[in-house]
């Protein structure tokens, strides 16, 4: 059985603490290390105390880069560049970097973006990969089918809204509980970051594509999960676009097109995406729902992983183990 060796960077946050759930319990891997300079010689469950009774290991300051196959890059967005900069990494070793530094194409790097539902094959020949966004994820997902046969012709309109989960571990003035409980509020609307990575994967399928994508970002009042929904005009009858979502998602490993109006709690502590699409006169309106932490993330990050390594990608993945 293959086993892979995998090491962890920046171990401290939300998306590693879901990172190393999932590792823990993957049956083809091996935690060799889990780095936090601010929390060097600490027990890894002091941090995620979930991990109670799951795991013996300690942070460290240490990069013994030459020991693992896999290495998991979880710190902020601009530390993924320096450390790459600053640290010689050998070849052999497959890196997923979860922030945004090299989700944009570049000829100064060989990161492909680590969408499977985009880049499926690419992403199994890859030494390196970018992870894509959680709203990125989300909102692609909803758009990518019509993108692929060059229907997307009109402005899209966006409303995404995400649990409180998405602004990290570090406490800010929107994400403590006195503020965000029974609250809900916008925030960075027709220029969030994640624009950029969508709007290249969507020219990727559809190149004369060129029209607005007017996206709405919500701060919700819970603590995982992201509904996504989005409009725009369609000439495709409504049997005609189920028909194309369901084709184009008919190999994906964890997105699904439904035709029963779902509710988030669907996707929450699982890898899945599901679609959900009506047809109002000639708007098209898509639902997208994923777990922001984990499709969104740390699940699709192991989901590279697994393809990187050529195993099945759905392998460590099967979570969920409550109903609501």
């Amino acid at each position: 059985m293959t086993t892979i060796k995998t090491g962890v960077i920046g171990g401290a946050g939300y998306t590693a603490g879901e990172l190393l759930r999932i590792l823990i319990n993957h049956p083809n891997v091996d935690i060799v290390f889990v780095n936090s300079s601010s929390n060097a010689g600490n027990p890894i469950t002091e941090i995620h105390s979930g991990l109670i009774g799951e795991t013996d290991l300690f942070f460290t300051d240490e990069l013994p880069l030459n020991e693992v196959d896999a290495l998991f890059l979880c710190s902020a967005h601009g530390d993924s560049k320096k450390f790459m900069e600053e640290h010689k990494v050998p070849q052999k070793v497959k890196i997923i970097d979860l922030s945004t530094d090299y989700r944009a194409k570049s000829p100064n790097h060989d990161f492909v973006y680590g969408l499977p539902e985009l880049n499926h094959e690419a992403i199994r020949k890859a030494s390196h990969i970018a992870n894509p966004g959680c709203f990125a994820t989300a909102i692609q997902l909803a758009l990518l089918p019509l993108a692929a046969k060059g229907l997307l012709k009109q402005e899209i309109h966006v409303n995404a809204i995400t649990g409180s989960t998405g602004a990290g571990v570090k406490p800010s003035s929107t994400s403590h509980f006195s503020w965000r409980n029974n609250n809900i509020s916008i925030y960075k609307p027709f220029e969030h970051q994640h624009l950029q990575e969508i709007g290249q994967s969507l020219k990727q399928l559809q190149p004369d594509f060129g029209k607005a994508l007017n996206f709405i970002p919500v701060r919700g009042n819970f603590t995982r999960g992201i509904y996504v929904t989005a409009y725009t005009q369609c000439d495709l009858s409504l049997s005609e676009a189920k028909e194309l979502y369901h084709h184009y998602y008919n190999n994906a490993a964890f997105t699904f097109v439904t035709d029963k109006n779902p509710d988030m709690k669907q996707v929450v502590n699982t890898n899945k995406a599901i679609i959900y699409i009506e047809k109002h006169g000639d708007k098209l309106l898509i639902v997208s729902m994923i777990d922001n932490l984990l499709k969104g993330a740390s699940g699709q990050a192991v989901q590279n992983m697994n393809l990187m390594f050529g195993l099945n990608e759905k392998t460590g993945l099967g979570l969920k183990s409550i109903g609501f």
